[in-house]
């Protein structure tokens, strides 16, 4: 479970955050990785068997969280294109085609990191592969993606039984799961948030139609930012408002509270990442990032007690079974 709220309508940076609910810790690491890194859809060995896996080397570098190891599910690529993958339960990558190249669908939202300079080249790229559904921790992978560049523009993707629905275009700047985007959509067009007011009673509860409508209406009542630092802050205010405290319960699901939230800075390449469980909001650089290609991946993990403020100078080296 987790919320996505773009930001695309200020004069001064195009942010982007999403916050992590999840029942337990994802194992979390921040991983920049450079161009050129050689890859293949179905690393990490072990997780899934495929006939015609994808196999890509990184045209750009990426700077992504990472999820139990086996995957990305958050990040930035060096041309300022963000993604983010999120739950939604009733994903359906369908039968398999051998004669698509596949990827797990936790290296999906990597791949399309390592090889677009935009969102509609990402599209280009998603429509020449198949995501294979993969199991973590118990967890099948059941993802939707959002993506979005320094320009603004953004694509939600969603996989059911018909095959693919894309929905394109600077106005889709909210995501969280469950029901499908289409149907969030018309549950949204049923309220008039037109005439703010603190007297208007808003949706208040955990579940993803509620964190929908709460994100739209505090999102359209954003100020133009007197600065960089106030877009990030804005952003950040919303993913902490749509947040889900701890021990509140999503109903069939059990409890989900937030791990984690993020927020990146497309126009300046800069991401936040704030831990639930503590007080520290931390950042890294990513243009400071001593990345060239043939060079191993740097990480660090946000779980550091000592980490406070700008971390870029504490990523050091680290391998990746990806």
């Amino acid at each position: 479970m987790c919320t996505r709220v773009l930001w695309n309508s200020n004069d001064l940076a195009v942010c982007t955050g999403r916050s992590m609910d999840w029942p337990e810790c994802t194992q979390p690491m921040i991983v920049a990785f450079p161009a050129g890194r050689e890859r293949d859809g179905i690393r990490p060995a072990g997780l899934v068997d495929d006939p015609n896996p994808l196999r890509w080397s990184s045209r750009y570098a990426s700077l992504v969280t990472t999820i139990y190891g086996v995957g990305t599910v958050d990040g930035l690529n060096e041309k300022g294109v963000a993604g983010h993958g999120l739950y939604l339960g009733s994903t359906d990558f369908g039968a398999r085609d051998p004669k698509v190249p596949g990827v797990q669908a936790t290296l999906y939202l990597q791949y399309l990191l390592d090889q677009a300079a935009s969102v509609s080249e990402a599209l280009d790229l998603a429509a020449g592969v198949q995501p294979l559904m993969v199991e973590a921790h118990g967890h099948d992978a059941t993802l939707h993606f959002a993506l979005e560049d320094a320009g603004g523009d953004s694509a939600v993707i969603e996989f059911g039984p018909g095959g693919p629905v894309i929905h394109h275009g600077r106005q889709y700047t909210l995501m969280t799961n469950d029901p499908t985007y289409d149907e969030q959509l018309t549950l949204l067009s049923e309220h008039d948030f037109s005439h703010p007011s603190k007297e208007m009673p808003l949706p208040g509860n955990v579940n993803a139609v509620d964190r929908f409508q709460r994100a739209a209406y505090f999102s359209a009542l954003l100020p133009e930012p007197a600065s960089e630092r106030q877009a990030v802050a804005s952003v950040m205010a919303i993913m902490r408002n749509v947040s889900v405290p701890f021990g509140a319960p999503y109903g069939d699901f059990g409890v989900y509270n937030t791990e984690y939230r993020t927020v990146v800075d497309l126009t300046n390449r800069i991401y936040f990442f704030e831990l639930s469980t503590s007080p520290n909001v931390i950042w890294v650089e990513m243009d400071r990032l001593k990345l060239s290609a043939g060079t191993g991946p740097l990480a660090v993990d946000p779980y550091d007690e000592s980490l406070v403020g700008n971390v870029t100078e504490r990523l050091v080296p680290r391998e990746m079974p990806f």
